[in-house]
């Protein structure tokens, strides 16, 4: 993450959440960012000296990722993910504020403005997860085995951090060193497997149409043109599933569009939270 931002802690329930604030906490509108599966704040890297120059900007890792807790007694469903970054915010002594959420942070972005719609102002979902239904029985079974986590270990292992970055960027020059390392560097914890195990259990499945459908937030879709993580079809699904959202597709953008093109996500965010 870049200097534009302070690394902090808070404890929320009796677990350590880790974020990073920016300097200038003086900008009237507050932007709460979450991160995808297997990733962390790390991931708006490159969009965030952009912000911070507009916004009061908040980059949380939620569990179990980044440097946040890992815990085994921790409820890994997306509804208390949301629910604990909303007592963050409460922490932090914010009432309302904007949201931007990637891949799986925009799906834990869609449980926020579901249950609590009163202190979600707008929200920008960049490649949203969508539509995934909740593990298979036999998967949520297999979970609570001694040894699942480590064949959860394998699993990731078999294509590493350098094969998930080249199935998640479009332009591949762009995976360095610095990227890699970013990715890899949670994973050296080696209670983020137990972890996984336990979301695979807890985890409900995306929110269904008839409860997207409730959802009156204003929305700003960003997708990539060549998103094979979450194809372009699923925002196309999800504009028409959101009553008040809009749609931008980026061209020769993959799914980690914070990395892919940052200048142009901010211009589409800046764009959307001034109007």
């Amino acid at each position: 993450m870049g200097t534009n931002l302070i690394g902090k802690t808070a404890e929320i329930n009796g677990f350590r959440i880790y974020y990073e604030e920016s300097k200038n906490m003086e900008q009237r509108q507050t932007l709460v960012m979450l991160h995808g599966f297997l990733s962390s704040s790390f991931s708006f890297r490159k969009l965030i000296p952009y912000l911070t120059n507009d916004y009061h900007v908040i980059c949380v890792d939620m569990p179990p990722f980044g440097k946040s807790d890992k815990s085994k007694k921790y409820f890994y469903s997306y509804k208390n993910i949301a629910e604990t970054v909303l007592q963050l915010t409460d922490t932090l002594g914010i009432r309302t504020f904007s949201l931007t959420g990637h891949s799986m942070g925009g799906q834990i972005a869609l449980n926020m403005m579901l249950h609590h719609p009163e202190k979600i102002k707008k929200a920008i979902l960049l490649a949203s997860s969508s539509y995934y239904k909740r593990a298979k029985k036999h998967h949520v079974l297999a979970s609570y085995l001694p040894f699942f986590s480590q064949f959860v270990k394998h699993y990731l292992g078999r294509t590493g951090v350098i094969g998930n970055l080249k199935n998640v960027v479009y332009d591949q020059s762009l995976i360095d060193r610095t990227m890699i390392q970013g990715y890899a560097e949670q994973f050296e914890d080696s209670r983020i497997f137990s972890a996984l195990a336990r979301m695979i259990r807890h985890r409900e499945g995306d929110l269904p149409e008839e409860c997207l459908r409730k959802i009156q937030t204003p929305c700003l879709l960003i997708w990539g043109e060549h998103d094979r993580i979450v194809p372009l079809q699923i925002g196309e699904r999800l504009v028409q599933d959101l009553p008040n959202s809009q749609l931008v597709v980026l061209k020769n953008t993959g799914h980690l569009l914070p990395e892919e093109k940052p200048q142009k996500v901010y211009e589409q965010i800046r764009k959307f939270l001034n109007t």
